[in-house]
């Protein structure tokens, strides 16, 4: 089974991803952006392009990496990952349902101001890319291919994961950490992606 989390960058996607694995007896986080970073990382400037969505290798390497593990992997997949693009999502998400494997996609949704404010949160300021596709990532996940669609501007990252496994059906192991080691926790995810980002663009 694979649980894909979709959202606007700043959605929280990656932070849920993280905390809903802590919480499943069994269960694997695979991120398609590292495909990316190796694609960017090895075409040379003059000729890449800013999305590296755009190439058909990411699609292609995700769709199939993703089919060798769930076919392989008894536990759930855990995917955080922006997809906006309609053909994208069925290139696959779509291929993958039609080889038989259970995908179960959500999309975290918030208020504009709401994902400025985390973003800001992730020193991701005004002139940012994250920042500046923010109104047209939103337009295009409100769409009803996208769907479920799951509000967090009010929900605590707790909240999102149980709503996550009431609406999956799938059962969580009690959370036994206190206030700081969460905070920890998260934080430590956090530095990584932002050390991980940095890291490719140097």
């Amino acid at each position: 089974m694979i649980i894909w989390i979709n959202g606007t960058f700043g959605a929280g996607k990656t932070t849920t991803a993280y905390e809903l694995q802590r919480r499943l007896s069994h269960s694997f986080v695979y991120d398609p952006e590292r495909f990316g970073y190796v694609l960017m990382k090895n075409i040379p400037k003059e000729i890449a392009i800013e999305d590296f969505q755009n190439y058909p290798l990411w699609r292609e390497a995700n769709y199939a990496c993703l089919k060798k593990v769930a076919m392989e992997y008894e536990g759930i997949i855990i995917v955080p990952m922006t997809l906006t693009n309609e053909l994208f999502f069925q290139e696959i998400i779509g291929n993958l349902r039609t080889d038989g494997i259970i995908v179960h996609h959500l999309t975290l949704t918030a208020s504009k101001s709401t994902i400025q404010k985390r973003l800001n949160k992730r020193f991701e300021g005004k002139n940012s890319w994250a920042y500046q596709q923010i109104e047209g990532r939103l337009n295009s996940l409100s769409k009803d291919v996208f769907r479920e669609h799951l509000e967090t501007d009010s929900m605590s990252v707790e909240e999102v994961v149980e709503n996550i496994a009431k609406l999956f059906d799938v059962e969580l192991l009690p959370d036994h950490r206190t206030k700081f080691r969460k905070r920890i926790d998260r934080l430590t995810v956090q530095l990584k992606e932002i050390g991980l980002v940095k890291q490719i663009k140097n």
